[in-house]
Parts: C-alpha cells; structure tokens; sequence
C-alpha cells in the first residue's frame, strides 16, 4: 500500500465552522497571485531595462515569449509531479524558483540573464504555480461549489496585476526597476511558511471530506495518486497521446491557444507599450491595466458561478465572440485621455479576461474524467501559454515592423471570432455537470 492509499485509508472527520478546504484555497488563492504578480509587470519593465542597457524591444518581448512558452509547458508535468511529491514540496520548490528569479534581476548585465531568469527560473516557477495548480485543488478538494472555487483561483492572475502593477510601475519610476523586482521576491517567499498550516496536500491527510461532501461518504481515493503509474514525464506524454485521439482535446486546445495570445500575451504584455504610442503616460496605462484586473475578478468569478449552472461551451462561445468583437475596436479608443468609450472598454475586458478558465475546465472534467482531467487541463493551459508567447512575440515584431500595433489587434480579433465557431465542433460528452452540481445532463 502506497503512502497516498494509506492516507486515504484513514478515517475522515467532519469537524463544525470554517471546511479546512476554505482554508487551503485561500493560500492556493495567495500562491496564484504571487506567480500572476511578476508575469503581469514585466510590460512595466520594458522601457526601464531598454533604457538602462540599451536592449531592443524584440529583446525583451523575446525574454517574456521565453517566460510565457515555459510556464505553460511546465503545467502538465507538474500536475503529475504534485501527485508524485506532494503538492506542499512542489509549491514550495515553485515559490523558492520565483523569487530567486525574481531577486536575482537585480544583478544581471546581459540579455541572455535576462532570457535565463525570466525564462528558466520564473517560467519554471510560475508554471509549477499556473492554473493547473488551482485545477488539482479543485478538483480534489471540492465535491461542490468547483466551479466558482476555479472563477476565485482564475481571479488571481487579476489580484497580482491589481495589487502589483501600480506599485511596480511607481516604484520602477521613483525608486527603480530593481526595487519593483525585490517586493515580487519578498512576496513569493512570504507564502512559504504557509504551506505548513494551514495548508494539506488531501482532505484525507487533513482527516476530513472534500468540501459538498456528505458526511457518511467514503473518502475518494480516485482523485489522489490516479494518474501515478509511471514517471512524471511518461504519464504526461501518455495522456497527451492518449487526448490527442480525442476531437474535444483539439478544441480545447486551440480555443485556449488563442486566449493566451489575446489575454497574456497581447493585453498584458503590450497594452502599456500600446497605450503610449498614442501618447498616453505610462502611469495611466498601468492604472487602467489594473482596473482591467478589477473587473476581471467580478468577471471571473461569476463565470465560475455560472459554469455550475450552464453548458460550459455555451459560455465560451460568447465569451471569445464578444471578446473578438472588443478587440476591433481598441486601436481607435486608445489615445493621450482617457475617454468615456475607452472606459467601456476596460471595464467589458477586464470582465471577459480569463473568465474562458472555468468553463474549460469544467468541459476538462467532463470529456477526459476526474482521474485525468488535471493533466488534460496542464496540456490546454499549456497551449494557452504556447499561443500567449507567439502573441507576444509577433505584437512586438509588428510593431517594430510597422510601426503599430494595429495588426496585433486585428489578428487577436480574427482568431477569437475563429474559436467562437470552433466550439461548435465540440463532440457531446458522456457526462456533464448540471446547472444543479453533480446531477447528469446531457449536452
């Protein structure tokens, strides 16, 4: 008997106030945000780095595709990973890995340290720490209420762009660069001591039930240890071939490659850059990047409410159509002031940003099964990632190019209003979730 199906074994108890399922949400909540904090200030960083060492913008877009590529390929190994090692040992490792990246910063004199520690370090911390993270979480911890706990852990790429990104770009102004990069260190090594308590890596080794579940259940072992057979990298590549046979492992794949580009890697990564093209100070911009992470909270969070109770796909297909729709029209509201027409803009953005997570994963679950759904999930997230970084990339070629960013913003456009229609390809699942949870309902 393995240690998992021992902990498994163990009796679970039921105990009265807050579930300790709350408990750990919250610090995943916490661990989430840390890796969202550094990835969503480095468009504030652009222009200090290019001014202090001279370093083009193809450079540093380079070093951010580089973060961007390897934080979405680390996410399904390191879902296999957490079951292997623990999740406690993993996330502490991904902690440590951001802030060394991060602080190191501070000391390097060559594009190439920056393309290692954005890259490497970073990449591979925050991978570890991507959504797949809250994804295992979930799903492990939540007999109810899933989908709303994944619209709170989506949230957190927008709490680390809204509580950072003002505070890095004013500090990066008055203090410099590498003061805004030591408070990310700082950060990300504060949640460390956390993981002791009151984090767990099961709610059997906590000697309780997942949350929504009934108090004379058995434990649910199918969700601890299922998908370890073999290596971390053989059962990721395995499940990889094994959904590659599937149609809806193809639509999920290219509908969230397509997010990526339009989310992390256009929005995030340029829109500061963008905006002062058009003669807009820097400050403003981040200030409107935030707010975008305002309403990306409400917005996610109730993308998590209603995936509990609609047809995921559904979701997805107005989300990427009204998505496409916004971006046509950015080009011409962005300008020195900020008027009426570009605040409907940010406030529409921000409440469609990442609210594709919830329903993705839902549809995740419903196609591939509890065991692997996690997996799934880290290679979808991974062409997210993927399509993020080539997004990043090519916006700033083409503004190099060109001289705009105009064909950044078309080309998003066209491909969210490509993955709106892809979803109608989407083959029935054998089982979905019910607008009421848990119940069977076909699509």
């Amino acid at each position: 008997m393995t240690e998992t199906s021992q902990r498994s074994a163990a009796p679970a108890v039921v105990r009265r106030g807050i579930h300790r399922a709350w408990l750990v949400a919250g610090v995943t909540l916490l661990a989430l945000v840390a890796a969202a904090a550094f990835r969503s200030t480095t468009g504030a960083l652009f222009e200090p780095l290019e001014a202090e060492f001279g370093w083009t913008r193809a450079e540093t877009s380079g070093a951010v595709t580089a973060n961007l590529v390897i934080y979405g390929l680390v996410a399904p190994f390191a879902a296999v990973l957490m079951e292997r090692f623990t999740l406690r040992k993993v996330v502490a490792v991904a902690l440590l890995l951001v802030a060394a990246g991060s602080g190191l910063t501070t000391l390097m004199t060559a594009a190439w340290q920056l393309w290692v520690l954005w890259g490497a370090f970073i990449g591979v911390g925050t991978g570890m720490l991507a959504l797949v993270f809250g994804a295992v979480i979930a799903n492990r911890w939540f007999a109810a209420r899933r989908g709303l706990v994944m619209g709170f852990f989506s949230a957190a790429n927008a709490c680390g762009q809204l509580v950072f990104l003002p505070v890095v770009v004013h500090l990066a102004a008055h203090e410099g660069w590498r003061t805004a990069a030591l408070l990310v260190a700082v950060f990300a090594l504060a949640i460390v001591p956390l993981l002791a308590w009151p984090f767990a890596n099961s709610p059997a080794e906590a000697g309780t039930l997942p949350y929504g579940t009934a108090a004379d259940s058995a434990p649910q072992r199918a969700e601890e240890g299922a998908v370890v057979r073999r290596s971390a990298a053989a059962e990721a590549i395995a499940i990889l071939r094994e959904s590659l046979r599937s149609r809806a492992f193809w639509v999920l794949l290219f509908t969230f490659w397509v997010c990526g580009w339009s989310t992390n890697g256009l929005m995030q990564t340029h829109f500061i850059p963008a905006a002062h093209d058009h003669g807009m100070p820097a400050t403003t911009a981040s200030g409107l990047l935030a707010l975008i992470g305002v309403f990306d909270v409400i917005g996610t969070v109730a993308s998590g409410w209603l995936t509990d109770r609609m047809r995921p796909w559904l979701l997805l297909v107005a989300y990427y159509a009204l998505r496409g729709a916004s971006l046509l029209t950015v080009n011409a509201l962005l300008g020195p002031d900020v008027d009426p027409p570009l605040w409907i803009f940010i406030v529409f953005y921000g409440l469609d940003w990442v609210a594709t997570v919830p329903p993705t994963v839902a549809l995740c679950r419903e196609h591939f099964g509890a065991a692997k759904s996690s997996v799934v999930f880290g290679w979808v997230f991974a062409s997210h990632m993927v399509g993020a970084g080539v997004g990043a990339f090519l916006a700033g070629w083409g503004r190099e190019m060109s001289g705009s960013y105009l064909p950044a913003w078309m080309s998003a456009a066209v491909l969210c209003f490509a993955a709106a229609a892809s979803l109608f390809f989407l083959p029935s699942s054998k089982s979905h979730l019910s607008p009421v949870e848990g119940s069977p309902v076909s699509r």
